[in-house]
């Protein structure tokens, strides 16, 4: 945590028995700091009560004298899979909530019995990722410099609720929790034995990644060198980073391509929207430019986050470079030799009122796309400043 006269730190309650008792102690603990707290609430609208359920949220919030924020989400909801998709529409609400009011942390709920569930679903077959203490959002490009912290991992939800009757609390239990229909229900029923949590791992690979312009050049034989476990992890770091994309790559994908790697054989290959060239020295990953042709690198008006790589500010059209890099200032058609000639295409282009085109990434705009990959490779091991 950071010192007095610091942003925000914000916190998600549900008003169930965890969340409740950490926005509690994470009320405690800012006082003593004089560090201020905001109060966020996600109503997913899948139940009659959620909106009951708010305006406890909001009577907590009043009570501790605090900012509240209530988020929905809204829209139409899939017949199937709506756990999943609810878990990714509360990251992202929580993650533009929380960069809006300036917070780069959002404390969550989860606990020792979370932690025991989400092992037990994913032996089961479930794709759940297991709650980490410390980690980068999920949400893309929502989640961009927002981190999740939870305090909570190492206690059980008896005792968590045993330390709220000891204050006279009360808390909401969601009748989805005991629906059999979902996973997580499921895994609860069989009340799993807690397993110990792992602390955030740094990528010690990632010391050996350069980015430019959201390139990633990397020296082939430090694969070479390194282990295949973290060659795995490095090249679906560095593709999702570089193709901009949320989704992480199959995992036989990721293996294969991270076995070729560490060969001496050249490597021309495509993974999660990123397109990957390794030569005698370098390793090369950049956005596929062909992307275009199956929906991808589409244009935007400015402000706004391009392509999940580039955020640009003022106004205009970004599109992407391929076929109007000639119409570049000199200086820039002069930068973009720089560049590899594969990425070329796939960097972002304004266009300005006048028919004019700049390039952000030639012009000091830095890329997502490195930051991204050292918070993803655990290299940002605290709140930012």
């Amino acid at each position: 945590m950071r010192p007095e006269g610091s942003r925000p730190i914000a916190v998600a309650l549900s008003g169930g028995g965890d969340s409740l008792a950490l926005t509690l102690i994470a009320d405690r603990w800012a006082r003593a700091r004089a560090r201020d707290l905001l109060i966020l609430t996600v109503d997913h609208g899948l139940r009659a009560e959620s909106a009951g359920w708010t305006a406890r949220c909001a009577a907590i919030a009043h009570r501790l004298d605090r900012p509240f924020k209530a988020l929905a989400w809204i829209g139409d909801k899939p017949a199937r899979g709506a756990p999943a998709a609810a878990r990714r529409a509360r990251q992202a609400l929580l993650a533009d909530a929380a960069r809006d009011a300036r917070a780069a942390v959002v404390l969550m709920g989860h606990t020792a019995d979370d932690l025991a569930e989400a092992a037990a679903m994913r032996t089961a077959g479930s794709t759940v990722p297991a709650p980490k203490a410390w980690a980068p959002s999920p949400a893309w490009p929502e989640g961009r410099g927002v981190f999740l912290l939870r305090p909570l991992l190492d206690a059980r939800r008896t005792d968590i609720r045993a330390w709220l009757e000891a204050r006279g609390e009360t808390w909401i239990d969601d009748p989805s929790n005991e629906d059999l229909r979902f996973a997580r229900a499921r895994a609860r029923r069989t009340r799993p034995a807690p397993i110990a949590r792992s602390g955030p791992t740094p990528l010690a690979l990632a010391d050996e990644v350069v980015e430019r312009a959201g390139v990633f050049h990397v020296p082939r034989n430090a694969l070479r060198a390194a282990s295949p476990e973290d060659v795995m992890r490095l090249t679906g770091l560095a593709a999702v980073c570089a193709g901009g994309g949320a989704r992480a790559p199959a995992r036989e994908r990721n293996h294969r391509l991270a076995t070729a790697l560490r060969t001496t054989a050249p490597v021309l290959a495509t993974l999660a929207g990123a397109r990957i060239e390794a030569g005698d020295t370098t390793v090369a990953f950049m956005r596929e430019a062909g992307e275009f042709q199956r929906g991808g690198l589409a244009a935007i008006q400015a402000p706004g986050v391009w392509d999940g790589r580039f955020e640009i500010d003022g106004e205009g059209e970004v599109r992407r470079l391929h076929g109007v890099a000639s119409r570049l200032p000199r200086d820039q058609r002069a930068a973009l030799r720089e560049i590899l000639p594969a990425a070329r295409g796939a960097l972002p282009a304004r266009i300005g009122p006048d028919g004019g085109v700049t390039c952000p990434a030639l012009t000091g705009t830095p890329s997502l796309v490195g930051a991204r990959f050292q918070a993803a490779a655990g290299r940002i091991q605290r709140e930012p400043a």
